[in-house]
């Protein structure tokens, strides 16, 4: 298989996990600081993008070793604990940052801070020696969980290993006062979100999932996509087999070393997770549901929903409408 057949397969995967997670009128911060600064990040976002377009910082969250960061990095941050990000892991915050990024001066703080166009600017001097651009999202579904699952509360990517265009854009973009703002500074967040993903996991400390790391193997990968292009086809493992032009027992034996659990019991598991995002965000009957995800009817659907999450359905659609 050719290097970029692969490398397709891999961004098709992530692609299916990503669909809850694009940015819609994400908050956007640019935070220009001198010495000493901190900022007390309680806006429960479930997660966010920053990146350091000069200067350095350190991310500290209660119970966890500080992060550091230096210019150009790439940092990721699951929320919806609080954090701090400052110069140094003791300075106390000048500002809390507040859900829709609303920001509160404390003892200290600068005066000079406003919101413009989705995009709030915090700091001093133009020209000071830190200056951070973050964005935030709202995670929704089962379907981005199960990417955010598999990443550690606070990552870090270098600056070497996602540089490049996208990264370069924010900047002339986040200080522009211009119609249509929200919308570039939104695709940008899914281009550096997706960027970042991609190096984070290409690193051997990151432990990245299973079905991550599969995508290389020309057979696994192969399985996985069919899976991901066809969840509602019967399938079953004499046909996956046959499709991936190897024997069942081989099939089986690879993609559980690869992924971490058996064809079927993947495919179970992302067909529930399907069903869960399509119980919650439409109102569409359960028996229309176990349809577009591979089930006969909706008692099958029931089944296998109850057996791996603990609960019906109609349960699970009441509990996420609350």
């Amino acid at each position: 298989m050719s290097e970029s057949l692969s490398y397709a397969r891999v961004m098709d995967v992530l692609d299916d996990l990503l669909a809850g997670t694009k940015a819609r009128g994400g908050v956007f911060n640019l935070t220009i600081m001198d010495p000493p600064w901190a900022l007390d990040i309680v806006d429960r976002a479930p997660l966010s993008l920053s990146t350091l377009v000069r200067g350095s910082a350190w991310i500290v969250r209660a119970g966890e070793p500080p992060v550091r960061m230096e210019q150009g990095d790439v940092a990721i941050v699951l929320g919806p604990d609080p954090y701090v990000v400052g110069d140094d892991p003791q300075t106390a915050p000048q500002l809390r940052i507040h859900p829709g990024g609303v920001c509160e001066p404390l003892p200290g703080a600068p005066v000079d801070y406003s919101a413009r166009l989705g995009v709030r600017t915090y700091g001093g001097r133009p020209d000071g020696e830190a200056m951070a651009v973050s964005g935030t999202y709202q995670l929704e579904g089962d379907v981005s969980q199960r990417l955010i699952s598999a990443l550690p509360p606070v990552l870090v990517v270098p600056a070497a290993e996602v540089s490049g265009h996208v990264m370069d854009l924010v900047l002339g973009e986040i200080q522009r006062d211009e119609p249509g703002q929200q919308s570039v500074l939104d695709r940008w967040l899914d281009l550096a979100l997706i960027t970042t993903l991609r190096a984070w996991f290409a690193r051997p400390e990151s432990e990245a999932p299973g079905w991550y790391r599969a995508q290389a193997d020309p057979v696994v990968g192969h399985a996985l996509r069919l899976l991901h292009d066809e969840p509602a086809h019967p399938w079953n493992l004499v046909e996956l087999a046959a499709r991936t032009d190897v024997s069942r027992a081989s099939l089986s034996r690879r993609f559980t070393a690869l992924v971490g659990e058996a064809p079927m019991a993947y495919l179970t598991g992302w067909r529930i997770t399907l069903a869960a995002d399509l119980l919650r965000m439409t109102d569409h009957t359960v028996e229309a549901i176990a349809r577009r995800v591979g089930y006969a009817n909706a008692f099958a659907l029931s089944v296998a929903f109850k057996r791996l999450r603990g609960l019906s359905p109609t349960a699970h659609r009441r509990s996420t409408a609350a």
